[in-house]
């Protein structure tokens, strides 16, 4: 749900595009339509900022006979896009890409290149893609715990309080928007976690009323409504934010990645999505050899992934607790999966490991 002047702003912008494009033809002048480039190439890391900024390069898309069909195609998804402001309604992606196959020569072959026109506009523009009335298709994550989400129900706009603590053996799942939420809780912090096992057995044993928590299953990485649902929430309710996965580079640099501080090619909307608070508490190296965990050895992907990691990724080369902790696990060329704890017992991440990592801030990495 947009606020009005979030519409008025949105339809605002797409109206100056189109105004300038109209007023270089009639001034027998070349359109064009520029855009940031997006990349970890065009981005740096203020860790006072906490998340990846977009960069001063563009790239500026002239009406030629070559790039004649890319330019119709961003002019069509933006009338798309203003419909659906001016009207308050949304569409998938997926759908997105089938409204196009009524554009005649100007339809998309594949998804992906009415994503990529779809992320060009929303970078043109700084705003997110919701905003613009473009849902993903993916859920946005699953919640348990000492929460109350307030929504609206869509056809009267009267509040729906949602208690998280009375979903029995399910949980509330993060929508797809979730600008119009508010907040109530008494919880001392929020836990995202990496793997939906993992989650479901900290709900299994109602680990949240023990540590008086707000559980997130983030299922791998993060969606953007995920993310955004944790950085509302910790801003919100002013509370920490402490991320569980698996001690590979994966977990690290994929997953916890992204969520602290965003990536490279959604620089221009990271301000809306990282949540710069956030500190891991997971499977370290240090863990491996400290609570003799089980291990896999890294795979050929997992090592080039370090050494890009340590070579070109601003975060860690910024970091010096993530290059240490980066270059151990190389050396020890080894992984270790959460579930890796059962070794001690199906519930030793529970009686055990968390309130150690979280009585312990030294084990944790930034």
């Amino acid at each position: 749900m947009r606020t009005t002047e979030e519409r008025k702003d949105i339809l605002n912008k797409i109206k100056q595009v189109a105004l300038d494009i109209y007023n270089a033809i009639t001034k027998k002048k070349t359109p064009s339509l520029t855009t940031p480039l997006r990349g970890l190439s065009n981005v740096y890391y203020d860790k006072n900022v906490g998340y990846f900024q977009l960069g001063s390069k563009v790239k500026r898309r002239t009406l030629t006979v070559s790039t004649s069909k890319t330019f119709a195609q961003t002019l069509r998804m933006l009338t798309l896009s203003k419909n659906l402001v001016e009207t308050d309604d949304i569409a998938t992606k997926r759908e997105a890409y089938y409204v196009s196959k009524n554009w005649g020569d100007a339809r998309f072959s594949e998804q992906p290149e009415s994503d990529a026109i779809m992320d060009d506009i929303e970078a043109m523009f700084g705003v997110n893609r919701e905003q613009l009335g473009f849902i993903p298709e993916e859920k946005g994550g699953d919640v348990a715990g000492e929460l109350i989400v307030i929504d609206k129900d869509p056809q009267t706009g009267k509040e729906i309080r949602i208690d998280c603590t009375k979903m029995g053996t399910g949980a509330y799942s993060i929508p797809s928007s979730v600008e119009h939420l508010k907040f109530e809780t008494d919880a001392d912090f929020i836990l995202a976690i990496e793997t939906a096992g993992m989650y479901q057995r900290l709900v299994k044993h109602a680990y949240w009323k023990k540590a008086n928590a707000i559980l997130i299953s983030m299922g791998g990485v993060p969606t953007r409504a995920c993310r955004r649902f944790i950085r509302r929430l910790a801003d919100d309710k002013k509370l920490p934010v402490y991320v569980f996965t698996d001690g590979d580079p994966y977990g690290y640099l994929n997953i916890y990645r992204t969520l602290k501080v965003g990536s490279g090619n959604a620089a221009h909307i990271n301000k809306y999505f990282c949540v710069p608070q956030a500190h891991y508490i997971g499977i370290t190296p240090d863990d491996i050899i400290n609570y003799k965990l089980p291990t896999h050895p890294l795979k050929d992907v997992d090592i080039k992934r370090i050494k890009d990691g340590l070579k070109n990724d601003p975060f860690v080369k910024l970091r010096p607790e993530w290059q240490k902790a980066l270059k151990k696990q190389l050396l020890m060329k080894k992984r270790a999966e959460q579930q890796a704890l059962a070794q001690h017992g199906l519930n030793f991440v529970i009686t055990n490991y968390l309130p150690e990592k979280l009585s312990n801030p030294k084990s944790w990495l930034p």
